[in-house]
């Protein structure tokens, strides 16, 4: 989407894990930097990594990707007709240099059905997403509003990537 050639996608192997009681904010960037950390020790000189981690905040808790289909539906009744915040680290590495910020936005859900929410977890949609849904999937109807950037929402907030791959000399436009 944004005009970038010769991508590569290295997935990190380690667990994603952070010290407890991190404000979300840190803990997004923490993750992302570990994601990051470990797959620059094995790239090339030159090459730009980029990392990103996710979460769901919602009433002082962290909401991740659901590990069973009972804790998707658990994480969709307590968003249901409510406001939450999504918060997205992004650490981006550069011939040793590491540069680490954190998107927040807000998004507040409709009111949801035991039925709609049955019909959204049998399309396996939000398995791997964290608060157990892709606002840019089937989970687009329960979304009222969004108050802050809808690709961080996605998982990878884009203009403040931008941002950050223009601080290390990288011009996208």
């Amino acid at each position: 989407m944004l005009g970038v050639r010769d991508l590569k996608i290295v997935p990190a192997k380690g667990e994603e894990k952070a010290a407890e009681g991190l404000a979300p904010d840190a803990l997004v960037i923490t993750l992302a930097s570990h994601k990051a950390r470990e797959v620059a020790a094995q790239s090339a000189p030159g090459e730009i990594v980029i990392a990103a981690d996710t979460i769901v905040w919602h009433r002082g808790r962290v909401f991740g990707k659901p590990h069973d289909e009972d804790e998707a539906a658990r994480m969709l009744r307590e968003l249901s007709g409510d406001r939450h915040e999504v918060y997205t680290g992004v650490a981006v590495i550069k011939d040793g240099r590491e540069l680490l910020e954190a998107e927040h936005s807000f998004v507040r859900f409709r009111t949801l059905s035991d039925a709609e929410i049955a019909a959204y977890i049998a399309t396996g949609e939000p398995m791997d997403k964290a608060g157990a849904y892709g606002i840019q999937g089937r989970a687009s109807l329960f979304v009222e509003g969004i108050d802050g950037d809808f690709f961080n929402v996605m998982g990878l907030p884009l203009c403040r990537l931008g941002l950050m791959l223009k601080e290390l000399g990288v011009e996208l436009l």
